[in-house]
């Protein structure tokens, strides 16, 4: 996703300890999500969902399914 894109989780793309702790912090299918920007490196990702920003590794973001909202 681009910054600035809003999206909508699917799902996990698989079950694994980190999934697990990325829903313990709010990020669970059905939750509107919005990419607010990337770290110069592209890791970490910084996310706003449920009011709140949120960073996030790379590889835990690629374990997300987003529907993007046009």
């Amino acid at each position: 996703m681009l910054i600035g894109q809003k999206g909508h989780i699917r799902d996990f793309f698989v079950e694994s300890d980190d999934c697990e702790r990325i829903e313990e912090m709010g990020v669970t299918p059905g939750e509107h999500v919005e990419v607010v920007r990337y770290a110069p490196l592209g890791d970490p990702i910084e996310i706003k969902i449920r009011g709140y920003h949120l960073s996030l590794r790379k590889e835990e973001a690629e374990l997300i399914q987003v529907e993007v909202i046009p």
